[in-house]
């Protein structure tokens, strides 16, 4: 089907408009990466989506038929991967989930975590990680070795799926989210079996779970995040969504889950976008075992959920132990020593 008659489907607004079956969405994706489209169709086609709002069949769709135009990770099938997308950025809190990988990762799940900084006023990871001195800019190559060897690496999607940025890179000309953000967040590099996806988008927090089901994702666990990451709230209640052989059960969890007691939101609060220095060094004391009550807390729930995740404990409760542990013993501290790339001598 060509692209205009894709655009006459979609566009004729929210009540005439109809939904992409698979194979068009296969289609509109070749039009788009390829270079089939105009730039004014490829505009029409995101604005039209995005007050359509995609599908269950669409986002998955699109989803694999993006997936299609790059090779995944060879990661070993013997590692615990969880696959951890951070797209959203951060205004109020610090990266709990950076410290919560380390710690994961350090008491035997692995990571691979992907993600965007280009959302202004909301710095991503990446900056706290480079902050950190963990390499945020390596090709897949390396990061695959990383993973493999160490446990943990970053891929910045830009340098993984240079279509996909382009498109996430279009919210600046656009001034709103388009559907390739929800597809970068489903997009798992490495086909990693365990996926924790957060967001905080309401129409689609049950959209990403089905979208995960159809695309054959075996376990996941798909969360309304602080601030969009993938990320339990030490202050109130999460909602969550768990996809396990194919069953979705919704959760709520609160610190009470981990025998703790509601932090304020003081003690989540992150940094300006150029204090990275600060933030990192907060991270590091963290790992280091020399924080304790509510930040350590709130990295500690999100490191337990991601063993949990990767199937290292029956419950999110019985997984916290094990991420204390992980920080209490110094596995924790070692394992950022270990991701910390020193520079190779002249």
């Amino acid at each position: 089907m060509p692209i205009q008659d894709i655009l006459a489907k979609i566009a004729k607004g929210p009540k005439a408009s109809k939904d992409l079956t698979w194979d068009e969405c296969k289609q509109a994706m070749k039009a788009l990466i390829e270079g089939e489209a105009t730039p004014a169709q490829v505009g029409a086609f995101l604005i039209a989506m995005r007050f359509k709002m995609e599908s269950v069949t669409e986002l998955a769709a699109l989803t694999a038929a993006a997936r299609q135009y790059v090779p995944s990770l060879t990661v070993s099938r013997d590692l615990a991967l969880v696959d951890v997308p951070t797209y959203a950025g951060k205004q109020d809190t610090f990266h709990a989930i950076i410290a919560a990988s380390i710690v994961a990762v350090a008491a035997g799940a692995a990571v691979l975590m992907h993600g965007y900084d280009g959302i202004p006023g909301r710095p991503g990871s990446a900056g706290v990680l480079k902050a950190l001195g963990i390499p945020v800019d390596a090709d897949p190559k390396l990061v695959t070795e990383d993973v493999n060897g160490k446990g943990f690496a970053y891929l910045d999607i830009g340098l993984y799926h240079p279509p996909l940025y382009r498109f996430l890179e279009m919210r600046q000309e656009l001034g709103v989210r388009n559907v390739f953000h929800p597809i970068a967040r489903l997009l798992n590099p490495a086909r990693a079996a365990v996926q924790v996806v957060g967001l905080t988008h309401p129409p689609h927090f049950e959209k990403t779970a089905e979208a995960l089901r159809i695309l054959g994702c075996r376990r996941a666990l798909v969360i309304r995040g602080v601030e969009g990451d993938p990320e339990l709230s030490a202050s109130m209640a999460t909602r969550v969504l768990e996809l396990r052989d194919e069953r979705i059960t919704p959760l709520g969890v609160a610190a009470k889950d981990f025998g703790l007691a509601f932090a304020s939101s003081r003690e989540m609060a992150g940094f300006p976008p150029d204090q990275r220095e600060k933030e990192a060094d907060l991270i590091r004391r963290i790992l280091r075992n020399q924080v304790q009550g509510g930040p350590k807390d709130w990295v500690l729930m999100n490191a337990a959920m991601l063993l949990y995740a990767a199937g290292k404990g029956a419950s999110l409760s019985a997984c916290f132990p094990t991420a204390r542990a992980a920080i209490d013993g110094g596995a924790a501290g070692r394992k950022l020593d270990e991701l910390v790339r020193q520079p190779v001598a002249a």
